[in-house]
This record gives structure tokens, C-alpha cells and sequence, in this order.
């Protein structure tokens, strides 16, 4: 079987062309090598010098098309992402070129057998919540006065006591920035266009996804990279509110287990499935252990930024998944140390985040509370 991954030079999609070929798939790749990912614009060294290798655009029709030609299966996992408010690279990045492809299939009659789309937690927003006077809600995203007032907690709509974050399942979505948005949307072009056509389609939304190969030189999203870079560049080690905000983290090695499953179990098909770990972390926590690795001694700081967009905690059920005989295998010590070990081997770790926190900061992202 000849399978297409989109996104294939960057960190899922490369670890997910190695899985494939190592199971004796015929693979190959539509990427665009788009900044800041790709700093030289440059195929990666990681790459098969003897794969097909394509280098366009997933909203160009005629890359699009050239990539799909003989293409039996496709991973898409080509995507903008980010917090700047570049609202139209979201929406033509991940809609457009997902839209795209599912026509290219249908005008050309294209002999598909399966896609599987990448989302995100981030659909969920601020996820699932309890009070213990109201019962389960889905709160609204944080107002920008509530957080300039340094109020970082989420509160019950009804009575305004704080809430119990919980996992959050793959029943309710409610994006709250454009990133969450956009790929929520794209689940929709898939799941319905998939459905309509008979494109089997699997909508698989990670958790933060961590592990070698991530890159570098890209600061404006990952706390294992910004914070890694941070070290050993010199920088001081400021997290974003006060630190407390749960996440759980994922190696890259469990996610593509679960991409490779919903390849081959029909009983993925047209489904959604929530791709986590099974730990809930504070960032505080994180932090602390990242550093524990490095250096054991560097002073972590909340001088009280945060980033407008951001929730304050979203932790994935993955209980579904698992039903499918998926497990998360590898505990957040090995993400980091795995990352590390990679790191120390690439030629330079740049001194990005200044720049990054410059236009955050601009462009109205990066904000401090009081």
C-alpha cells in the first residue's frame, strides 16, 4: 500500500514515515519546509534520501494533486499552529487544505482506502469541569480582565466557585482561540466528507506530543522545547501564570502507535479518538523535573505573564482509544530525556524566544497580569 503523509518532514509526520516503512509501506511526502520549523527551508537529514519527496503546498491544487497520485491511504498531518492571531493562516492551512484534498480524491476518483486526520486536545478548550454546587461545566474561555487581574482559576458560571478540572472525553467540543477552531473545523470537512463519500476517515486529536525531532528553532508553542532552550541558552525560566495549569503530555513513540492503528482497524473508522498520557502534570511540575535533568539548580519563576488564549487546564480521557487496545507506554521522565539526548546532538540550539516573546508581545499574545 502507497502511503501519503502530509507534514511528513516535521515531527509527527517523520516519525510516522519511519513506523510505515518499517512495516513495508511504499511512503511518501507533501511538505512546504515553512519557517519556523524548518529554519533553512531544507529537508531534514532524517529524512529517507530515496523516498518521494514533495516539496509543495497543501492549499496548491497542483501539488495536491501530484502528491495523491497513486496514494491508497494518507496520514494529513500538515498544519499551522501557533498563538499569533494570523486567523487566515489557520483557517487555509488546516481547513483549506483539508477541504482540498477530500476534493482531489472525489474529482479525481482517487482510490483511497483511508485517511487519518491530526487534530488536537485543543479543541476542547478549557474541557470539563465540576462544581460541587452545579455539576458538570464546560466553561467559557477566561476574559483578558479577569487575567490582567492576575485571576487565574476557572470558576462555575452559576455560583462562582472554583472548579474540579476533569478528563475530558471526546463527547463535547468548545474551541476558544483560532488554532482550537480551525482544526475543530477540519475534523468536519473529514468526518462529513469522508462519510458522504465512503472515504473511511479517522480524526485523531493529540495531546502535547513530545520527543526528538521537535523542533528547535520554533518558540511560540511546546513547553519541552521553550523551556529546554531557555537552559541552555542562559535564559531565565519564567512560566506562564502561576505554573499550576494541569496538562498531560504524550511521547511520540505512543502517538505513532495510534496513528498505525487507525490505519489498519476498521473499527477506527469515522471515529474520533483522544491521543494522550495518562499523567496530569503542572507545568510548575514539569518544569521542575526538565531542570532536575539538566542542571538540578535553576530557580523557576511566574513574574505573572500569560499568553490571552490559553487555557488554564485540559487533561485528555483516553479510555477510548484504549478500548482499541491502545496504550501509552512511556512515562513524561522518558519524553524528556529522549528529547534531550537529540538535542545535545544538533549543531546549535538557538536563542529564539527573545524574538518570539518580541512578537508575542506586539501582536497583543503575551501580556502581564497587575
Amino acid at each position: 500500500m502507497k502511503v501519503l503523509v502530509t507534514g511528513g518532514a516535521g515531527f509527527i509526520g517523520s516519525h510516522t514515515v519511519d513506523a510505515l516503512l518499517s512495516r513495508g509501506y511504499d511512503v511518501s511526502i507533501l511538505d512546504s519546509l515553512e519557517l519556523p520549523v524548518h529554519p533553512r527551508r531544507e529537508k531534514p537529514v532524517y529524512i529517507p534520501a530515496d523516498i518521494e519527496f514533495i516539496r509543495g503546498d497543501v492549499r496548491n491544487r497542483q501539488d495536491m494533486e501530484k502528491a495523491l497520485k497513486g496514494a491508497e491511504a494518507v496520514f494529513h498531518l500538515a498544519a499551522h499552529q501557533g498563538y499569533l492571531p494570523d486567523f487566515s493562516a489557520f483557517a487555509g492551512v488546516n481547513d483549506t487544505g483539508t477541504a482540498l484534498l477530500y476534493e482531489t480524491i472525489v474529482k479525481e476518483h482517487l482510490p483511497v482506502q483511508k485517511v487519518i486526520i491530526a487534530s488536537s486536545q485543543a479543541v476542547y478548550g478549557e474541557g470539563k469541569y465540576l462544581c460541587p454546587d452545579h455539576d458538570l461545566q464546560y466553561p467559557l474561555p477566561r476574559s483578558r480582565e479577569q487575567l490582567t487581574r492576575g485571576d487565574w482559576d476557572i470558576r462555575c458560571p452559576v455560583c462562582r466557585r472554583i472548579m474540579r478540572p476533569l478528563p475530558t472525553c471526546e463527547a463535547r467540543v468548545n474551541p476558544h482561540n483560532q488554532y482550537a477552531v480551525s482544526k475543530y473545523a477540519q475534523e468536519l470537512y473529514a468526518l462529513t466528507l469522508g462519510r458522504r463519500y465512503g472515504i473511511p476517515t479517522v480524526a485523531l486529536r493529540y495531546s502535547i506530543t513530545q520527543g526528538p525531532r521537535q523542533s528547535i528553532h520554533n518558540a511560540y508553542s511546546g513547553v519541552l522545547r521553550i523551556l529546554t532552550a531557555k537552559l541552555l541558552t542562559g535564559q531565565p525560566l519564567t512560566l506562564f501564570e502561576d505554573g499550576a495549569q494541569l496538562r498531560d503530555y504524550v511521547h511520540i513513540d505512543d502517538v505513532v502507535a495510534a496513528n498505525l492503528l487507525a490505519l489498519e482497524s476498521v473499527k477506527a473508522d469515522y471515529e474520533v479518538f483522544n491521543v494522550g498520557g495518562k499523567e496530569a502534570t503542572t507545568v510548575r511540575e514539569f518544569a521542575r523535573l526538565l531542570t532536575s535533568l539538566i542542571n538540578g539548580s535553576q530557580v523557576v519563576e511566574c513574574p505573572g505573564l500569560f499568553r490571552f488564549g490559553d487555557v488554564r487546564h485540559i487533561v485528555s480521557d483516553i479510555n477510548k482509544l484504549q478500548r482499541l487496545g491502545w496504550e501509552p507506554r512511556k512515562k513524561i521522565t522518558q519524553n524528556i530525556v529522549d528529547y534531550l539526548n537529540w538535542v545535545n546532538v544538533q549543531r546549535e540550539v538557538d536563542d529564539c524566544y527573545q524574538e518570539a516573546e518580541r512578537v508575542m508581545r506586539a501582536r497583543g499574545v503575551l501580556q502581564r497580569a497587575g
